[in-house]
């Protein structure tokens, strides 16, 4: 009888240029088991088919449905799969930057949380990460999550109101007014403004109702269509509005106009001629 052939395992691993977040690591084990180890970083983790038992602190835990699992530095844990198929797994691997040792205690005693938003939210940053050019939404989208994680961990501390500074949030606008092809980071943002990052998201947030990264990205839209309208070639109108490619450029244009640059110019240049418009899905 012949051997069996282990199942495969699908990982990948990078580290993105997003201050806070060390690694990234998405996996699917179908037999894999951790032993027991410990990490220097804290661990968020989501689970986005099957599921994933471990004991962390001699305590039993598990990862079921919309489940986000907080695993604090240099505490043990192991895992392994919960579910006859194994677990597919998508990871952040954070430094102190967003979350502090004072917090250690209450991810021990409850790492897992069954929160709705702050698992949209995880997802949310987990698909940035993978897209060159979105770091700037990224940065807002972790800035969020440390902050819904403090909330969440202890609540008496954090759980006070937003606050609405409709002043803070018009020097943001004005600075990204100002840098809309360059670009900056959050965290030159908050520096700049003298904020504290989670403050100045959702100060801008509740001015403007729409993210920073989304007002930035707007805007280098409306001045890729102005270049388009002007024959310019989506390559280098992307070169020219402060996206990452071509590809940033046609991903967001189209989300936001409804076709793609190239097509944008066409139907630009055939309405100049007389001819009939450009119908979405010609």
């Amino acid at each position: 009888m012949a051997p069996r052939t282990p199942p495969p395992q699908e990982v990948t691993a990078w580290r993105p240029t997003v201050p806070g977040v060390t690694e990234v690591f998405h996996a699917h084990f179908t037999e894999y088991a951790y032993p027991m180890h410990v990490h220097e970083a804290w661990t968020l983790l989501i689970v986005d088919d099957g599921a994933v038992r471990y004991d962390l602190d001699r305590h039993e835990h598990g990862t079921p449905d919309d489940t986000v699992s907080l695993l604090p530095p240099h505490v043990p844990h192991n895992g392994s799969p919960a579910t006859p198929g194994g677990f597919r797994k998508r990871v952040l691997y954070l430094d102190g930057t967003h979350l502090g040792d004072e917090l250690i205690g209450p991810a021990v005693d409850g790492p897992d949380l069954r929160d709705p938003v702050l698992r949209l939210r995880v997802g949310q940053l987990h698909t940035a990460l993978t897209r060159p050019g979105e770091e700037f939404e990224a940065e807002s989208r972790l800035t969020l999550i440390g902050d819904r994680l403090r909330t969440l961990l202890r609540p008496r501390s954090y759980g006070e109101p937003a606050r609405r500074d409709p002043a803070l949030a018009r020097r943001l606008r004005e600075l990204l007014d100002e840098r809309v092809v360059e670009g900056l980071s959050l965290e030159a943002a908050a520096a700049t403004v003298q904020a504290h990052p989670a403050h100045l998201v959702r100060a801008f947030s509740s001015a403007y109702g729409i993210a920073p990264h989304q007002y930035l990205t707007s805007r280098r839209v409306d001045r890729a269509r102005r270049l388009l309208l002007a024959g310019s070639g989506p390559a280098e109108v992307a070169a020219l509005t402060g996206f990452h490619d071509q590809a940033h450029l046609t991903r967001h244009f189209k989300r936001l106009v409804g076709v793609t640059p190239g097509r944008y110019r066409v139907s630009a240049r055939r309405s100049t001629e007389g001819a009939r418009p450009v119908i979405v899905g010609d």
